[in-house]
């Protein structure tokens, strides 16, 4: 006799986002993802529907995407990549073709590159090169890269809709100028259906659309709730961007309702980063419900999920279910939380596998969670998947169609589970769990470290503080000047989440100095539309800025080594730790100071109080090396002999030095100290270190090094650097763009 089985509703939700990639709101766009992820992801992920008659999903665009959409579809924006696609080959320049041959090969090697004889030939011959050389190539060749990397962006469900695409894939290289246009006018085809198409679905109730704030911000950020505190410790503070938050979010709502006659009753938060101010915000616009990340449910509800060793909750039962939250104005906010594990496995396990064994797993995973439910005293359950809908299919076979069928086969066919639209299931849930408080978190560490307090992350917001200011200073001396909408707009857009997700450690998305750009140029726009000159410091990158000390020294002082309160060192150079995955809890320092009088060198570190305080990590070996040399360059140099942990090595990591001084700190005492001076042949040779000088002191490590071991002279210059190692393999460098440099007096 079969057991019996509770029904489990099943929430697929997709997210779909991408941010603003354009200067001006008529340019070009400056990177192609909206327009290659709109021909292979955004169409088909809903087209689907057709081939189940009870299937139900749910998406979130936001509206920044669905301006972009509009603007490819009807206004003819073109994108870097869509422009030269177009231009006839005869017409490239050296520096057209330098950049297809860096850009035009960003695609998935295993499911996109390969699938195409000749893009994998010219993929290998331009790998076979040690530097890009744009005269290896033939005009055809350029053409052919250009026509196959569009080709290869496009679904494979789209190729049997058109006919001339199933010509163009077939012909497989010696593609001409008007191949390369007629493909990018069937890209636009294809985003021109997007639209009325999710529309259409939405009308028939076969899709439910939530929307997010404009341009993607962190709503705990920009509304400086309490909880969020904690994580903004070297935040400039007060942002006083709170209305932004609330504008943007309605604006979202606003235009959503515009463009598909339906308002969203559902938020998704940018990042999934709830805390109280901002489920408060959505009651006060009328939202009926939002969306956290199974972290936040669990230190909001005081509930520990725990996962056995293949990733199944022990209990599910907290997660299946919805919750009620009382808000401030008295609306009714509900609130569902995302399983956390399974968007982990579509997005970077299961790509690795067979799509119908990986699709079958999903399903069994469901089905352990249902089971675990028996249980239960309540009816109703619902478990949610709630991830990123365009961004892992390049990595699976046939973009994903396979595992999608398969996994909504078996949901479909599965009379104890249900696909539903979020708004309903709410709806008929009449029994919601109460949720008294909302802990700050979003849905990576649990915390918001990956947008804030990391210098070069701070660093953009300060900017953006600075702008905000002189915007809202110019507003209220101007009310009636016609061109503030403007303004706002590109302000709006700098609070967006990307910038700050690229800047600084630990992301890096191969571009990280376009996002710079854009982001720079989107502050400077503020004053432009305002008629005002912008700041000269918008001109140059910030990554540049964050490789140079925070100020250098005022002059030449004489420190007390080992005393805190020393106030000489107000007049040092200065430079911030970068807290990123190489360091993180582990830094030693937080801040380094250095300074100089006739006759020493004088290096400060600031130790990390988490270190210090934590009994076992305090006892650990941290090891550091100085590396200098005269400016002049006037004596033997050599080569450092630490090993780099990765392949991309920064400028400093191969200039030669004249000294090398290795220093290790343990239970807040030196223990090792060396001297070490290049001499001919390229070899190091120890040196006696009496005359250095160190002392510790509750918080700060002091070095002084006399100039004369450093063989510096009266008015000569000593160029340096410092670098975290551990057991000789390089870590970290600082600075790690170009040397430091002081000089004797």
């Amino acid at each position: 006799m079969m057991s019996q089985t509770k029904k489990l509703s099943v929430a697929i939700y997709w997210h779909m986002h991408q941010p603003v990639y354009q200067l001006t709101p008529d340019g070009d766009y400056l990177m192609p993802w909206v327009r290659l992820h709109a021909v292979k992801d955004y169409l088909d992920m809903v087209e689907i529907l057709d081939k189940f008659k009870n299937l139900k999903l749910n998406f979130n665009l936001i509206p920044v995407l669905l301006d972009s959409i509009i603007d490819y579809a009807e206004h003819g924006v073109h994108d870097l990549h869509s422009r030269l696609t177009i231009t006839p080959v005869s017409m490239l320049t050296d520096d057209a073709k330098y950049f297809i041959l860096s850009n035009f090969f960003d695609a998935n090697y295993q499911t996109m590159i390969m699938q195409f004889e000749e893009y994998k030939r010219l993929y290998d011959k331009m790998l076979s090169y040690e530097q890009i050389d744009v005269n290896a190539f033939t005009n055809q060749e350029y053409s052919d890269i250009m026509a196959l990397f569009n080709l290869a962006w496009i679904d494979p469900s789209h190729r049997n809709k058109y006919p001339e695409l199933k010509k163009l894939y077939k012909k497989g290289k010696n593609y001409t100028d008007e191949d390369r246009v007629q493909i990018i006018e069937i890209h636009r085809d294809i985003i021109r259906q997007i639209i009325p198409t999710y529309k259409k679905y939405l009308e028939e109730g076969r899709i439910e659309l939530s929307t997010t704030p404009y341009y993607h911000p962190i709503l705990p950020i920009l509304l400086e709730g309490g909880t969020v505190k904690r994580y903004m410790d070297e935040m400039p503070s007060h942002l006083k961007t709170a209305q932004d938050a609330e504008e943007q979010t309605k604006l979202a709502l606003d235009r959503t309702e515009e463009i598909f006659g339906k308002r969203p009753r559902g938020i998704w938060p940018s990042e999934h980063a709830l805390d109280k101010a901002s489920v408060d915000m959505f009651a006060k616009l009328g939202v009926d419900w939002t969306i956290g990340d199974e972290m936040i449910l669990s230190d909001s509800a005081n509930t520990e999920l725990v996962r056995d060793f293949r990733g199944h909750l022990e209990d599910p039962y907290s997660i299946v279910k919805s919750y009620n939250y009382k808000s401030e104005c008295g609306k009714d906010v509900k609130l569902i939380f995302k399983e956390a594990a399974l968007p982990g496995l579509i997005s970077f396990e299961y790509p690795n596998h067979n799509p119908i064994a990986a699709a079958n797993d999903l399903y069994d995973r469901i089905k352990t969670i249902q089971s675990k439910i028996l249980s239960s005293p309540d009816k109703k359950h619902l478990i949610t998947i709630a991830m990123d809908g365009e961004n892992c299919w390049e990595n699976y076979e046939d973009d994903g169609l396979s595992f999608l069928k398969t996994f909504y086969s078996l949901l479909e066919e599965d009379s104890s589970l249900e696909t539903v639209l979020i708004s309903d299931y709410l709806d008929d849930e009449k029994h919601h769990k109460e949720l008294s408080k909302i802990k700050s978190d979003t849905w990576v560490h649990r915390n918001l470290k990956l947008w804030i307090n990391e210098p070069l992350k701070n660093l953009a917001w300060s900017y953006l503080k600075q702008v905000r200011e002189d915007f809202s200073k110019f507003v209220k001396q101007n009310p009636d000047y016609p061109h503030i909408g403007y303004a706002k707009r590109e302000l709006f857009i700098c609070e967006g989440s990307d910038w700050f997700w690229w800047y600084g450690e630990p992301n890096n998305s191969g571009k990280d100095n376009l996002f710079d750009y854009i982001y720079r140029e989107h502050l400077k726009n503020v004053y432009l539309y305002l008629g005002l000159q912008y700041p000269k410091y918008l001109d140059e990158p910030l990554t540049n800025i964050m490789a140079k000390p925070s100020k250098y020294p005022k002059g030449g002082f004489t420190p007390k080594l080992g005393d805190n309160d020393d106030d000489s060192w107000l007049n040092a150079g200065c430079i911030e730790i970068p807290d990123g995955p190489v360091l993180m809890r582990f830094k030693l320092f937080d801040r380094i100071c250095y300074g100089y009088d006739k006759d020493n060198f004088y290096i400060r570190f600031y130790l990390n109080k988490f270190i210090l305080d934590d009994p076992e990590l305090v006892k650990l070996p941290y090891q550091m090396y100085i590396y200098t040399r005269n400016q002049n360059k006037n004596h033997t140099l050599s080569a450092s002999r630490l090993i780099n942990k990765v392949e991309n090595v920064l400028p400093p990591s191969v200039e030669k030095f004249h000294n090398e001084f290795q220093f290790t700190l343990q239970d807040r005492v030196i223990k090792y100290v060396r001297a070490i001076k290049s001499t001919n042949g390229g070899i190091w040779s120890l040196e006696a270190t009496k005359d250095i000088k160190t002392e510790v002191g509750s918080n700060v490590l002091d070095i002084s090094i006399p100039f004369d071991l450093l063989d510096i002279k009266h008015g000569e210059y000593l160029e340096f650097m410092f670098t975290i190692a551990h057991f000789g393999v390089r870590e970290f460098n600082i600075p790690n763009e170009v040397l430091l440099s002081i000089p004797r007096l």
